[in-house]
């Protein structure tokens, strides 16, 4: 027990993966912000344009830094007592007036916003103090940065003091002691000491984004709200739509910087620290521009200032996402995390052209293209990483472990494929391309992919025809730099990239020539690859061979035989086929490891000259056989699968075929035989039956023939 009045801090060591819990302080403090926010946003929604924007930043910069401050201080140390609740509900007081402050400060009277802020940053460096005397082994860290916030908060005070622009001097010198204090070498020293838990801290951003994202919705909400009686069905509609950028947003985080880990390397930290700023600021950035694109007439092009503000603020969100992804890896996914960086590179690059060009097309036009591309993130997470980290973490349990307990798979579990097997940290190098990714994958996905690619490459290229007015003459506008309009030019790049050339629309300008030229072997490319991709996935061989459904064990000539069947459903020439059996089987050595091992079964004939029908393949269970009294109806049955493969030169596809089936326990009936598939019509000719080729019937005297 200790006194809740006043104990000393405790400096914390994270250990493993058993991060520290987020408080109950640190909830109630995260909610101060949300009014500091909220009033930033608001003046940015009154300035939209670049100098607007500079302003938002220039007084956001010192409320993330306020933010960030007070988490990194209880990621390091743990501590909750009178005195501590007490500083941290006066900085918390000190953020409020920060935010009060903030209108008038980016009206031309910082002061009382910079005295709010060295209040702030002040009793960070009260906090340092404290440990600095309390916690003897972490004394050099408490006194490096307590002084960097010391510094921090005097700048700012005297700031105070000084008109403009020597106030605004003293800004930048606060800010930088901070901003570059953990790139120094005696804080990296520090951190190798003292490291920090990235489990909490990650979470602890996490909540960050999610107040950022709130606001999004509470701009949305408030201006639907304020509307009234005049607010309308494509009100709503038009507020929903665009709260689904918002949910994206929210989706590509949570799935991809949430769920990643931090890369080892010397500044990995500090990107994807830094990164957040960016992050954090352009999240808050959108929601004041989705605010602004209700009002949007859809059938005229959206006012520059705003369609500006939401195109860059994006594409200023996809900028820092893709930073952090470049120092970050995905355990659970299928694709290298190179894949995540250019996805999401490409994407803000796209939506910044999209910014550019947005005069030239309707308002409606631009936000769902924009939508497009959000939406379009969030696809690719769902290809790149289909399963959850978190889950299969909770749910797994060792091999050995299973072993050590003797408890056994549940049927369901057995019947799951080996292939289906979850890869966990395997490097991202090493990851499926994008290549294997589209041949494996279905048709669906590799013509959505493509599909998606082609109109990219349209829309990319209509924008920068856009760039000069006049690059594109002919069509329904003889003279196009009169009446500059998307569609046209998107449908004069499909003509382009398909060299279709109907001669209505024609490049104007040395630049549309130059852009013709470069799109004209873009599209020689795209075509060349997606033809070669779609071949080699539709000339892959694939053999049809129809295993039985069981396995049975029954008596042949006297012997216990293990037998299954196979059947060539296609009826084409398949020769010089292979067939193989192994055996899966769970075995504990005497020193106590638990081992699978595979063991291949020898059968009566493996081979055979020609493959058109039916063939019954036979495993005799001897004394040296592996299924030598296994019970397979057992649930402590050592067997966990039986593997069979098949493989063949087809001659239809002149090449070799491979087909694989596997027996589970619950798949092998004991005592039984199969039903005969083989019959003589009248004419001479073999019938092969496959509807009864499952069927089995409790055992006979039967010498069944192989076919």
């Amino acid at each position: 027990m200790r006194s809740r009045l006043y104990h000393p801090p405790t400096l914390h060591a994270p250990h493993g993966h058993e991060g520290k819990k987020v408080t109950w302080l640190e909830l109630f403090y995260d909610l101060v912000f949300v009014a500091g926010i909220i009033q930033l946003g608001n003046h940015l929604s009154d300035d939209p344009g670049l100098g607007g924007f500079a302003l938002f930043a220039l007084h956001f910069v010192p409320l993330w830094i306020a933010w960030s401050g007070f988490t990194i201080y209880e990621n390091r140390f743990t501590i909750d007592d009178f005195v501590h609740r007490t500083l941290v509900l006066f900085k918390m007081f000190s953020v409020g007036v920060m935010a009060i402050a903030s209108t008038a400060a980016m009206a031309g009277e910082p002061a009382l916003f910079a005295a709010a802020y060295a209040v702030a940053q002040g009793i960070i460096a009260l906090l340092y103090l404290r440990s600095w005397a309390q916690v003897p082994e972490a004394r050099a860290y408490s006194r490096y940065w307590g002084s960097m916030f010391a510094i921090g908060a005097v700048a700012f005070g005297v700031s105070t003091l000084l008109p403009s622009p020597w106030s605004y001097a003293l800004w930048a010198v606060g800010l930088m002691a901070i901003l570059f204090a953990p790139v120094s070498g005696v804080s990296r020293a520090l951190r190798d000491r003292y490291p920090v838990d990235m489990e909490h801290l990650s979470e602890r951003y996490g909540l960050l984004t999610i107040i950022v994202l709130g606001e999004s919705f509470v701009k949305v909400l408030s201006y639907l709200t304020g509307a009234g009686a005049e607010v309308t069905s494509n009100d709503l509609a038009q507020g929903m739509f665009n709260l689904t950028l918002t949910c994206c947003i929210w989706w590509v985080y949570f799935d991809d910087i949430a769920g990643s880990h931090v890369r080892k390397g010397r500044a990995t930290f500090l990107v994807w620290l830094y990164s957040h700023l960016p992050l954090t600021l352009a999240i808050t950035a959108v929601g004041v521009a989705l605010k602004k694109a209700i009002a949007f007439d859809l059938a005229v092009p959206a006012p520059d200032k705003y369609r500006w503000l939401l195109a860059g603020s994006l594409a200023l969100t996809f900028f820092s996402v893709a930073i952090i992804d470049s120092v970050t890896e995905r355990r659970v996914a299928v694709l290298s995390d190179r894949a995540r960086v250019g996805v999401r590179t490409t994407s803000a690059l796209v939506v910044l052209l999209l910014g550019q060009i947005g005069a030239q097309m309707s308002a409606g036009v631009f936000l769902g293209l924009v939508a497009a591309m959000c939406v379009g993130q969030v696809l690719f997470d769902m290809m790149m990483a289909p399963l959850e980290e978190s889950e299969e973490h909770v749910h797994a349990t060792s091999t050995t472990e299973l072993a050590r307990r003797g408890a056994r798979a549940s049927a369901y579990t057995q019947r799951r494929k080996f292939t289906d097997a979850v890869r966990k940290g395997a490097p991202s190098e090493l990851r499926r391309d994008m290549y294997f990714f589209l041949i494996e994958g279905s048709w669906a996905r590799l013509l959505l992919s493509l599909g998606f690619l082609y109109g990219l490459i349209n829309v990319v290229f209509a924008g920068l025809y856009l760039f000069e007015p006049g690059s594109v003459t002919g069509g329904a506008n003889a003279d196009f730099s009169q009446a500059t309009d998307f569609s046209q030019a998107f449908f004069f790049s499909v003509q382009t990239l398909s060299t279709i050339g109907y001669g209505a629309l024609l490049p104007g300008t040395a630049y549309g020539d130059l852009l013709v030229t470069i799109e004209a072997a873009t599209g020689m490319l795209f075509v060349a690859l997606a033809t070669g991709v779609t071949f080699a996935k539709a000339s892959r061989p694939r053999a049809a061979v129809l295993f039985s459904e069981c396995a049975v064990i029954h008596t042949r000539h006297g012997q216990r035989v293990f037998s299954y069947r196979a059947a060539n459903a296609r009826g084409n020439e398949m020769v010089e086929a292979q067939m193989r059996v192994s055996v899966l089987r769970d075995e504990i050595s005497p020193e106590g490891h638990h081992l699978r091992r595979v063991i291949d079964l020898p059968l009566v004939r493996e081979r055979s000259p020609a493959f058109l029908l039916s063939w019954v393949v036979f495993h005799v269970i001897d004394e040296d056989s592996p299924l030598q009294g296994v019970d397979f109806t057992s649930p402590d049955c050592p067997i966990l699968a039986i593997i069979v493969t098949l493989m063949g030169h087809d001659g239809t596809y002149g090449q070799t075929t491979h087909a694989r089936h596997t027996y589970y326990p619950p798949d092998v009936r004991q005592g039984h035989s199969f039903v005969d598939v083989m019959h003589q019509l009248d004419d001479g000719r073999m019938l092969l039956d496959l509807t009864v080729f499952h069927h089995t019937v409790p055992q006979q005297a039967d010498d069944a023939a192989e076919l």
